[in-house]
């Protein structure tokens, strides 16, 4: 006849330690602890590259009224219409790169990031347009002629900065899907360091002239050293080089990205 009894005993309550307040609370702060090992360095970077077109304007403000007026609309107008599209294009890497990562599937990360680059060049084509047509587009809007016509021609000036957004946003993605976000922060605060006496220097020496100078050299620096980081070695199993491979499947590509923007 068989023994009745169980040979192996489970219990059925679990340590009650383990559900106890202090537990939680201790838990919760660990997950807290890890969102914001990874958020608190990407909002530093959000905010130290945004700071670079506040800074500027803060000096041409002291050049005049007019100067001041033409800068205000560009940067808001023409500057943060491509900033935006850019940024809301570029962030379809954080569904890629991040499914691609969980998956290890690390190498497919470079060849996003280059599709990427692919699309917002592409895009940056015809808002150069915007930029080339900014002042009809501003007397349209029922600006006065001299700010419509000091904004275009400062609009002219900042036609490099839009090629940088493009290549830009998709290296932070790409960075930030690999959780290398406080190298992201170092970098765009050098930058930002190095900004605030050029853009002074720049905008009392020149005036507009200098602003864009120091604005297109800022975002230039910017694209420099995020990629010379991912080409040094730190992305040695996600980056492996260009591929033709990046001009493959481009139009779904695209579909995303822009999904990405809108719901940006």
């Amino acid at each position: 006849m068989d023994d009745p009894t169980p040979r192996h005993s489970v219990p059925l309550l679990t340590d009650q330690n383990e559900d106890s307040p202090v537990s939680f609370f201790r838990k919760a702060w660990e997950e807290i602890k890890m969102v914001w090992y990874i958020a608190g360095p990407s909002i530093l970077t959000s905010i130290f590259q945004y700071s670079l077109a506040f800074i500027t304007q803060t000096w041409v403000g002291h050049i005049g009224t007019l100067e001041l007026a033409a800068f205000s609309f560009q940067n808001l107008l023409i500057a943060g219409l491509s900033y935006g599209i850019m940024m809301g294009m570029g962030s379809a890497l954080e569904t890629l790169c991040g499914q691609a990562y969980g998956a290890g599937k690390l190498r497919m990360l470079g060849i996003y990031l280059q599709r990427s680059w692919v699309i917002l060049l592409g895009t940056a084509i015809p808002l150069t347009l915007i930029s080339v047509f900014a002042t009809p587009i501003l007397l349209l809007l029922g600006q006065t002629r001299d700010i419509a016509e000091l904004a275009g021609t400062y609009s002219l000036w900042m036609i490099p900065q839009l090629y940088m957004y493009a290549l830009n946003f998709p290296m932070q993605r790409f960075l930030q899907a690999q959780s290398k976000v406080i190298p992201l922060a170092w970098m765009s605060f050098g930058v930002l360091a190095v900004h605030v006496p050029l853009s002074w220097f720049c905008v009392g020496k020149w005036g507009l002239v200098g602003a864009a100078a120091s604005l297109n050299f800022s975002w230039v620096l910017v694209v420099i050293l995020q990629y010379g980081y991912i080409v040094s070695g730190s992305c040695k199993d996600s980056w492996h080089g260009f591929s033709w491979s990046a001009f493959t499947d481009l139009l779904s590509f695209l579909w995303l990205s822009l999904a990405s923007a809108v719901m940006l």
